[in-house]
């Protein structure tokens, strides 16, 4: 292009530098801890599997806590963790997978911010748990997962987490104000 007799060079945009070779590897281990930990939760929740309360304890602990139609809750609770932890393991929906784990995990700590921060009664854990989603919202899973394979998700965007982050947030703001 000639602008007063000269010609305007544009410059290509920098490719985008290859993550060090660790990077993949350290989210996948990420991605397989947190979504065991959450498989394993819900599936306590639902189904009482691996010594957990089963449905009805927990519809009686959602109760307990004030939540309107306890069973219901549980039962959104557990598929939360269960079905959100699976999609970690694969990387599979990512965002939307860190988005489960991270409403329900901004209700356990309002449920539980009272015992102080840490274990046995405090929120440190819960609040391990919630910060790990959100950082696999926004980096993506990595090379080593099920999204590489769906042509929206491929290259992850920070937007997707973003918007996945604000999805649980706003989700999980709706379901504390229906709390008593």
């Amino acid at each position: 292009m000639a602008l007063r007799g000269r010609t305007l060079h544009t410059v290509p945009a920098p490719a985008q530098a290859a993550p060090p070779p660790g990077f993949s590897l350290g989210i996948l281990l990420l991605r397989l801890m947190l979504g065991i930990i959450m498989v394993g939760h819900g599936t306590q929740k639902l189904f009482g599997w691996f010594g957990g309360p089963g449905i009805d304890a927990t519809a009686k602990g959602f109760d307990g806590a004030g939540y309107p139609a306890p069973r219901t809750m549980a039962v959104i609770a557990g598929l939360s963790e269960s079905l959100g932890g699976a999609g970690l393991i694969l990387g599979l929906l990512t965002p939307l997978a860190a988005a489960a784990v991270l409403g329900t995990m901004i209700n356990a700590l309002d449920v539980t911010w009272d015992g102080g921060f840490f274990l046995p009664k405090g929120v440190e854990f819960t609040l391990l748990v919630a910060l790990a989603a959100t950082a696999l919202a926004f980096t993506g899973p990595g090379r080593y997962a099920a999204d590489r394979y769906l042509p929206v998700l491929r290259a992850h965007r920070l937007s997707h987490g973003v918007a996945a982050v604000a999805l649980a947030l706003v989700a999980g703001a709706i379901v504390l104000l229906l709390r008593d």
